[in-house]
């Protein structure tokens, strides 16, 4: 038994390197009118394949049309889909992509699609067409459903152990003997001679079920290709399972290819790379908005974790991150934050002083003249005047000088809390700057401080700035270049 998992293993790790080499597997999501709320799953469904680090995905809500020359760019079709047909010559497309050695995957309502019903009635679709079964996709399914089965196909939702009764197929291989689902439980399907069931899940009657083991996960052999069947999948709530995911995943690369080169499991959120960024982020003293947290989302190479400003520097912080983003305002920091912050700076490790941060520290010179490169001043002082602020104003950002942090950004269009009359260190390099009359003109820059990277960044005071996608990457760009993973 263990030299046929390591034969496994090994055709495993064989197939991942080949498919590298070769590119991603090139998937294309079938998706649109059904009786679920698709739109609220579709995302779930693209994560699991993205997030795999596996495929290229695309998806379409018009297949209508599609033809064998459409279907040539791809590897596999992922339906997420069951409503009216599409038509006899796609459909025959569709027939003939998988038939030659591509991939076909249907996710739970697309079992009893446009060809999942035993043929007694004409299909009924949400749509409110009527119409007649498409024979092959039955074929294709290894299944269908019955009347009778459609009416009562599932019992109470509910969570339940998926269980393989085959571990050593590609699809199952690595996922443990059983995996966790929270969703309706399908039951009374008919399977053809063809389906090779792959995993089940015992049906409670205390849930309305069969008290039997009903499958959930089967795959067919049609022609020279390959499909993968799930039932699983009703609702976001179900598609959020990382077992759901991982098991999805796994079989559209199965679909495609024939085997499983997917190591780890898949979750909603992008699994983080072990040596993982660490990034400290401190908040308080300032109101914004919660799409700020969002900016750090879905970046496996960084690991962000927040505290806010009266906890972050009550001890050594030096061995707990690698950069420090400051995004409050602190207009007198204690004697021991001076302590915690001037040890972290000195020891080499990455700063950005984000937004309203540019105004902390009001009396502290060493942090705004050598450390930040510039200071928002609160209110006038004998050599300075106040600083100011402007909301809601429209400006266009663009790159000044060469850096790579800035290299190949676009100039942004935003609508932008602007400051001016602050002091900024004629010894920082500008990285970004605008010409809008309520703004100082640069807007963005490295500081002068030689021990370690720092940052500031003026930009970032609202949700329509944090969602921008060119700022987002800018401050992407800037986390990693204090944290010497860009140069």
């Amino acid at each position: 038994m263990l030299g046929r998992t390591l034969i496994l293993l090994a055709a495993g790790l064989l197939l991942a390197e080949l498919v590298l080499a070769g590119g991603p597997i090139r998937a294309l999501i079938v998706s649109g009118e059904n009786d679920h709320d698709w739109r609220a799953t579709l995302p779930f469904v693209e994560r699991a394949l993205k997030n795999s680090g596996r495929f290229e995905v695309r998806v379409t809500e018009a297949f209508d049309g599609a033809n064998q020359k459409t279907l040539a760019n791809y590897d596999v079709l992922v339906l997420h889909y069951h409503g009216p047909r599409w038509g006899a010559a796609t459909e025959q497309a569709v027939e003939n992509f998988v038939r030659s050695g591509k991939g076909l995957v249907t996710i739970h309502g697309a079992s009893y699609g446009f060809g999942g019903f035993e043929v007694k009635t004409p299909m009924f679709q949400p749509s409110g067409i009527v119409e007649q079964p498409w024979p092959e996709y039955r074929e294709m399914m290894g299944a269908h459903w019955t009347d009778w089965a459609l009416k009562h196909g599932h019992g109470q939702r509910h969570t339940f152990d998926v269980k393989f009764k085959d571990p050593a197929h590609p699809v199952a291989r690595g996922m443990g003997e059983s995996f966790q689902a929270t969703d309706e439980l399908y039951h009374n399907i008919t399977f053809l001679p063809s389906a090779k069931i792959l995993a089940t899940a015992y049906d409670d009657p205390k849930f309305n079920g069969t008290g039997k083991d009903e499958p959930m996960l089967w795959t067919v052999n049609y022609g020279q290709g390959r499909a993968f069947h799930t039932t699983l999948g009703h609702d976001a709530v179900a598609m959020y399972e990382t077992g759901f995911l991982t098991a999805l995943a796994r079989g559209t690369e199965w679909a495609a290819t024939g085997e499983v080169g997917l190591t780890e499991p898949v979750g909603y959120e992008k699994r983080r790379t072990p040596d993982a960024l660490r990034l400290m982020v401190v908040t308080a003293g300032h109101p914004f908005e919660t799409a700020f947290d969002s900016i750090f989302e879905g970046q496996p190479d960084l690991a962000p974790f927040h505290y806010p400003r009266n906890t972050a520097f009550t001890g050594d912080i030096r061995k707990k991150c690698d950069v420090l983003l400051l995004y409050d305002l602190t207009a007198e920091p204690t004697e021991k934050e001076k302590q915690v912050l001037q040890e972290f700076v000195e020891s080499g490790k990455g700063l950005i002083v984000l937004h309203h941060a540019i105004a902390d520290h009001q009396n502290w010179p060493w942090w705004s003249e050598e450390v930040a490169g510039g200071k928002f001043f609160l209110k006038a002082t004998d050599e300075h005047v106040g600083s100011g602020v402007k909301n809601n104003q429209d400006i266009i950002v663009v790159p000044a000088g060469k850096h790579p942090i800035t290299a190949g950004l676009a100039r942004m269009h935003l609508t932008e809390e602007t400051y001016n009359h602050m002091w900024i260190s004629p010894k920082s390099i500008p990285l970004l700057e605008t010409d809008a009359p309520a703004s100082d003109r640069q807007v963005a820059w490295i500081s002068p401080y030689t021990k370690s990277r720092v940052v500031a960044i003026q930009l970032g005071h609202d949700r329509k700035v944090h969602l921008h996608p060119e700022y987002r990457e800018l401050l992407r760009r800037a986390i990693l270049w204090t944290g010497g993973r860009l140069n």
